[in-house]
């Protein structure tokens, strides 16, 4: 792929972190063809962690979400377009609008993240539910949570669990519904689940496990008032959030005949079964570094990490995506970092003493896959680069009196153990 010439135009449709990110690049690496940047959201691209964390609390506002103010994208002749594209021709490598305008590409990203899932119950159209996924969503829950009593929340991963810390801090009875039986059950090791349990029970949220949610009801306004459960437990609700999970957009992609299979299939490079297109960023299906499975991340970094590769690769560098995952969450005044994935581990040790800070080692086959922080952030580091290096470290030795990740990383570089406070 290197010494490829520049392709002359690139679409990249969504506007994501991915999609900023890749028109970003390029001009950074001095691609000067030209740039069309489409997204269906009138607005500038924008950052999304902040939406379930300071914006939902009101501290900070729209502008602050923006990745650049629109002065940049004008000196860097990025063209912002405003509009859904309904239709990909790769044999004629155009885009169509749904207002009916079409635009060329040499080589196109897609970029088209991820839906969030609905609640497929009667009641589920009521005035008060939401999902949150976009400033808008955001916008619509940060208003309505000044007036809500009695907030529901259905699904305990990271988005609904950091609104319910959210409406917690905003004066709300919150309850938390999860069909499983442990909060972040698909993320995190049972120890950290159940720190986070126990933190959202202290802070005064009811968390309720093994239910799933069978109706909402409403009133003659068309507002909802009430959760039934799946044991007929109906829950006092005038504020709902769905946050079950999210469906990737491999819409676009299959209409115009590329794999798709749990997200738009791409190799290494991130590139589809068509060479003149990538896929990057939540809707992107790629092999995993070091099991080698095909997998879909829903990451800051890892849309970053995809755009940067696929801007190189476009402007002449020939390498495949092997960044290490990595992930975060702020719930009340607790910080969860997670370095590495864990596939399915058989060893888990536990770094710390304090139940409010420490962090949990995971491993498959005596081999580290991951290590979870909670407020530990040096730890969180060095397991980085642990990870990203390859430096080997075992359960006997994690588990050893007086064990740090920093002085076990000092150690294999050579260099005196820093104790850590």
């Amino acid at each position: 792929m290197a010494g490829e010439p520049h392709p002359a135009s690139v679409v990249v449709v969504g506007a994501g972190q991915g999609g900023y990110q890749t028109a970003a690049s390029l001009r950074e690496h001095g691609y000067r063809g030209r740039l069309v940047l489409i997204d269906a959201e009138d607005e500038l691209p924008y950052e999304k962690p902040p939406l379930s964390k300071a914006y939902l609390k009101g501290e900070a506002d729209e502008a602050q979400l923006w990745l650049r103010p629109v002065s940049y994208y004008a000196r860097q002749s990025i063209e912002l377009v405003a509009g859904s594209v309904t239709a990909v021709d790769p044999a004629a490598r155009t885009v169509r609008l749904a207002d009916g305008s079409v635009y060329e590409y040499d080589h196109l990203v897609l970029a088209t993240g991820a839906t969030p899932r609905t609640l497929g119950v009667p009641g589920a159209g009521l005035r008060g539910v939401h999902t949150l996924r976009t400033a808008q969503d955001a916008a619509a829950l940060r208003s309505s949570l000044g007036a809500a009593r009695h907030a529901v929340v259905v699904g305990a991963g990271f988005i609904g669990l950091e609104f319910a810390a959210a409406a917690r801090r905003a004066g709300c009875e919150v309850t938390v519904v999860e069909a499983l039986d442990r909060p972040l059950a698909r993320v995190v090791s049972a120890r950290t689940a159940e720190h986070f349990t126990r933190l959202h029970r202290r802070e005064g949220s009811r968390l309720v496990f093994g239910q799933g949610v069978t109706a909402l009801h409403g009133d003659d306004r068309g507002a909802v008032t009430a959760v039934e459960l799946a044991d007929g437990a109906r829950l006092p609700a005038d504020l709902v959030l769905a946050g079950i999970g999210v469906i990737p957009r491999t819409g676009l992609a299959a209409a115009a005949g590329l794999r798709v299979s749990g997200g738009i299939v791409v190799d290494a490079h991130l590139l589809t079964s068509d060479p003149h297109i990538s896929a990057i960023g939540d809707c992107a299906a790629f092999p995993q570094v070091r099991s080698g499975n095909r997998l879909r991340l829903e990451s800051v970094q890892n849309a970053v990490g995809h755009a940067e590769l696929v801007a190189a690769r476009l402007t002449g560098e020939s390498r495949g995506y092997r960044e290490l995952p990595w992930f975060w969450s702020d719930q009340f005044a607790t910080t969860v970092q997670i370095a590495g994935l864990d596939e399915g581990h058989d060893t888990q040790v536990v770094v710390g003493e304090d139940p409010d800070a420490f962090s949990v080692l995971l491993f498959r086959g005596g081999e580290l896959q991951a290590v979870e922080s909670v407020n530990r952030p040096t730890d969180h580091l060095a397991a980085r680069q642990l990870l990203d290096r390859g430096v080997a470290l075992n359960p006997v030795e994690a588990a050893a009196p007086g064990f740090t990740l920093r002085g076990h990383l000092a150690s294999r570089r050579g260099e005196p153990a820093v104790p850590v406070g």
